[in-house]
C-alpha cells in the first residue's frame, strides 16, 4: 500500500535561490520523540505566505515540501499583472512588488557568497534594476501541445508544476504586444486548419515551437515556425494573415525551420524564408549586432547594456591590454572591450554559429583586434599562446568545466571578471580562484528577469603577486574534477 501523504501548514520565513520558501514545521521523528521541527523547502512559496505542503523527501537537514495550496498571501503580495500568472509556469514572482524583487535577489546572492569569500574588504555595489520591468524580452519561445491530455490546440509556455501541459498565454506581459498578437494569430490559424502538435512520447505531429524575436533597435520581429517534416497546413496563407495584422511595428522575416530531432528542443534541419530576412540588427552600447535565427543573445536588450556596462566598469583601462573572453557567446563583450582600446581580444565559444555572428559584427563594427575560435574552452585555451592581462568569464549555467578551471587559472592575468548567470555555481568556482591567490574585489548582482528569480552577478578578482605564474596550480580538493 502506497503511503498516505503527509500534510503540513505553517507560515513561510524566507525564500532560498532558487525560488523556495523555506518553513518551519512537525515531522515525524523517533519513538522517544514522535514529533520535531524541521526545516522544509517549498518551491514556489513566498515569504510571508501561510502555506499547506505535502512533505517530500528527506535530507540530512532539511525536507522538501510540495505547495499545495497558499492558505493566506503575505502582507506585501499585489494582485498580478499578468492574467496567467495563475497557471503560467514562466514567472514565478508576479504578486511580488519589482523593488522588494530585487531586494530578494541581492540578498540570496549575498547569503551564498559571503560564506565563501576570504576578503572582508570586498566592495558589495547595490544591485543594477532592469531598465524595463515589462515588454523587457526580445525572444520568446513558444510551444504547440494542449493544455489537457488529447484536447485543442494550444501555443503558449508551460503549465505550472506540468510540464507537458501548454497553456496560452495571449496577455503574457514580458513581451510587446505585437508579439502577443502573432502568437494568438497564429494559434488561431493552425487550430482552424486542424493542424496537429508534435507529441514528445511517439514522436508524430507537425507543428513544434514558434519563435519570436524583437529588436529594441528598429523594433521589427522575426518570426520562426519550428515543425517536423510531416505534412502540414499551407504556410503561404499564415504568413499572409501575419502580414496584415494591425501592428506598431514591422515584422522582418517570416522563417519556417525543420526540426525532425526527438528531443524537444528547438534545433534546424533546414531552414526556409517565407519573407524577408532571417536576422534582426540590435545595437549595445553604440556596436551593432546582426542576430541570426539560433544565435544566443542576451534576451534583455536593455538589461544587456546595463549588465555590459558593470563589465566595462570593472574592467577599467583596458588600453594596450591582452584580453580573454571564454564562453564569449556572439562576441558582445569582447568587442565592447576591443572598442575601448584593448590591445587584442581572444575570444573561444562552442557554438560554431555563434562564432560566425561574432566574426560577422566585428567586421560591422570595423574591430580588427578581436578574433574568435569556434570550440569547447578546455581544449582550445591549450592553444593559445599570449599572456592574458585580462580575463573574462561568462559560463553557461553550470559554471566553469571542471577541468577547465585549472588551465584557465595557470593563465594568471591580473585580473579575473566573472560573470555569472548562476550564483550556486559561482560559489562552486569562487573558492579555486582564491586558493590560487586571487581576491574578490567588487560584486555587483543585475536584474535581467524582472517576476523570475534568475539574477546575473558579476565579480571583480585581482592578483597582486606578479610571479605567481612560476607557480604550478593544482587544485587541493580533487573531489571537485570528478
Amino acid at each position: 500500500m502506497p503511503k498516505e501523504p503527509i500534510f503540513r501548514e505553517g507560515v513561510v520565513t524566507d525564500v532560498a535561490f532558487p525560488n523556495r520558501g523555506i518553513m518551519q514545521a512537525a515531522v515525524e521523528g523517533s519513538a522517544a520523540a514522535p514529533f520535531t521541527s524541521q526545516t522544509i523547502h517549498v518551491k514556489g512559496a513566498l515569504p510571508g505566505q501561510t502555506v499547506r505542503v505535502t512533505v517530500g523527501r528527506t535530507g540530512k537537514r532539511r525536507r522538501e515540501g510540495r505547495l499545495q495550496e497558499v492558505l493566506k498571501p503575505a502582507p506585501y503580495e499585489i494582485d498580478p499583472p499578468c492574467p496567467h500568472a495563475a497557471f503560467c509556469g514562466g514567472c514565478c514572482y508576479q504578486t511580488v512588488p519589482y523593488e522588494l524583487q530585487l531586494t530578494w535577489k541581492e540578498q540570496q546572492v549575498k547569503k551564498l557568497l559571503e560564506p565563501v569569500l576570504e576578503s572582508s574588504n570586498t566592495i558589495w555595489e547595490p544591485i543594477a534594476p532592469s531598465p524595463l520591468v515589462e515588454g523587457y524580452r526580445n525572444k520568446m519561445e513558444f510551444s504547440f501541445g494542449d493544455e489537457i491530455k488529447d484536447g485543442p490546440l494550444t501555443l503558449g509556455l508551460h503549465k505550472r508544476g506540468a510540464f507537458h501541459d501548454i497553456v496560452p498565454t495571449p496577455g503574457c506581459r514580458i513581451i510587446h504586444p505585437d508579439m502577443a498578437k502573432i502568437l494568438s494569430e497564429t494559434q488561431q490559424y493552425f487550430a482552424a486548419a486542424g493542424a496537429s502538435h508534435y507529441n514528445t512520447y511517439t514522436h508524430e505531429g507537425f507543428l513544434r515551437h514558434l519563435v519570436l524575436r524583437r529588436s529594441f533597435l528598429d523594433g521589427q520581429i522575426l518570426v520562426n515556425l519550428i515543425t517536423t517534416s510531416a505534412e502540414g497546413p499551407d504556410l503561404t496563407s499564415w504568413t499572409k494573415q501575419l502580414l496584415s495584422l494591425p501592428r506598431d511595428e514591422s515584422i522582418g522575416g517570416i522563417l519556417h525551420t525543420v526540426n525532425d530531432r526527438q528531443a524537444d528542443v528547438v534545433q534546424s534541419d533546414t531552414l526556409e524564408i517565407l519573407y524577408g530576412k532571417a536576422s534582426l540588427t540590435e545595437s549595445l552600447l553604440g556596436l551593432s549586432f546582426e542576430i541570426f535565427p539560433f544565435s544566443f543573445f542576451q534576451t534583455n536588450s536593455k538589461g544587456a547594456e546595463r549588465l555590459y556596462s558593470v563589465v566595462r566598469d570593472f574592467a577599467g583601462d583596458v588600453s594596450g591590454a591582452e584580453v580573454f573572453d571564454l564562453y564569449c557567446g556572439t562576441g558582445t563583450i569582447a568587442q565592447i572591450l576591443a572598442g575601448a582600446g584593448a590591445a587584442s581580444v581572444t575570444g573561444i565559444e562552442i557554438v560554431e554559429e555563434a562564432v560566425d555572428a561574432a566574426r560577422i559584427n566585428a567586421g560591422l563594427n570595423g574591430l580588427n583586434n578581436c578574433r574568435f575560435i569556434a570550440g569547447d574552452v578546455l581544449k582550445e585555451i591549450d592553444t593559445l599562446e599570449i599572456h592574458p592581462d585580462l580575463v573574462i568569464l561568462d559560463p553557461p549555467r553550470d559554471g566553469i568545466h571542471p577541468k577547465a578551471l585549472p588551465k584557465i587559472l595557470k593563465f594568471a592575468p591580473d585580473r579575473f571578471i566573472y560573470v555569472s548567470c548562476k550564483p550556486t555555481s559561482l560559489v562552486r568556482d569562487l573558492p579555486f580562484f582564491q586558493e590560487a591567490g586571487y581576491t574578490v574585489e567588487r560584486i555587483r548582482t543585475v536584474d535581467m528577469f524582472p517576476f523570475t528569480y534568475h539574477v546575473e552577478t558579476v565579480c571583480c578578482l585581482y592578483h597582486q603577486k606578479k610571479d605567481f605564474i612560476s607557480v604550478p596550480y593544482e587544485p587541493k580538493d580533487m573531489e571537485y574534477l570528478k
